[in-house]
């Protein structure tokens, strides 16, 4: 690890009395790693103090975590990246412990999964956490337990392949999908989860939040599995088609006249699109397949270091 360029990443928003904190734990625990914090519009001391503690300040004035974190992925060359939220919330002493299991078990992505043992972590961000958690496993094939936790260690390779879509909250979903979805090696590692300090708030909103993050499962779901998304359309649109349409072919069986004819219209109508979406489903995933063999042959050329130096 002395010999890999090791780059600390602190998306931060108003983290005034927080922020120098956690500069200060990650300087102890990483002492030869960059440590930098990107502002993202702050209003209160969070850049002052941020410098005060020795970090590398930048800023993205787009606003959303997941603006954030694409333009330090973007902009930061390192061998091992940790991303962790600013907010002082998460133990920096474990971190030399999370780059230790990607490098010695070649991983692309470690996970610093929360403890739910205590009131920092709040009983709605516990029951949001656990359902999505399992809508993501279903679809996958995993066994993840926190999709949301903020604090992660990437290889290179992971970083430099992955394009980042979401602009909020949304970003740990995206990049948990994005290596279920390539079969990426991860692996999560419990770890502890204290408090805010005294007089910082989250910036997570349970229910707003929480909506935004359904529909930006639901978005990739549609886009990473395109033919199990719109067959299940297809199969849908079929019912609602032969509910409506049956009663108008009996009734043309027992009389030779068809009366209905609105419904006739609607129930054939309901029918051409079901047969539209089910082929749309199958071209959509032939274009999911060249996208996804792009990205691997991308992943395969990239240089990363950690994976030799062990």
């Amino acid at each position: 690890m002395d010999n890999l360029k090791i780059a600390v990443l602190l998306p931060c928003y108003n983290e005034e009395g927080a922020i120098g904190r956690t500069v200060k734990d990650f300087k102890k625990s990483l002492p030869s790693a960059e440590i930098y914090v990107y502002d993202n519009n702050s209003s209160d001391n969070t850049i002052s103090e941020a410098l005060e503690a020795g970090a590398i300040v930048r800023r993205e004035p787009r606003q959303g975590k997941g603006e954030v974190v694409r333009r330090m992925f973007s902009d930061i060359e390192a061998d091992i990246y940790l991303m962790c939220d600013g907010d002082s919330t998460y133990d920096a002493s474990i971190s030399p412990l999370l780059i230790d299991k990607l490098i010695e078990e070649h991983l692309d992505m470690v996970v610093g999964i929360r403890s739910r043992t205590n009131d920092a972590y709040p009983l709605g961000h516990i029951i949001g956490n656990k359902s999505f958690s399992r809508i993501v496993n279903i679809f996958f094939n995993a066994s993840l337990l926190d999709i949301f936790s903020g604090y992660r260690v990437f290889s290179r390779r992971f970083v430099k392949t992955i394009p980042v879509l979401s602009d909020g909250f949304q970003i740990e979903t995206e990049l948990t999908v994005h290596a279920l979805h390539h079969k990426f090696p991860i692996q999560e590692v419990p770890t502890t989860y204290q408090e805010r300090p005294n007089g910082t708030r989250s910036k997570l909103r349970t229910f707003k939040d929480g909506f935004k993050i359904l529909n930006f499962v639901l978005f990739l779901i549609r886009d990473i599995r395109p033919l199990f998304f719109f067959s299940m359309l297809s199969v849908l649109l079929s019912v609602l088609s032969l509910f409506l349409g049956i009663p108008v072919v009996i009734e043309f069986l027992e009389s030779g006249l068809v009366n209905k004819v609105p419904t006739a219209i609607l129930s054939s109508s309901i029918g051409i699109i079901a047969i539209i979406c089910l082929f749309t489903g199958l071209i959509l995933d032939n274009v999911r397949r060249g996208r996804v063999e792009s990205i691997l042959l991308y992943y395969k050329s990239v240089l990363d270091r950690s994976y030799y130096e062990n």
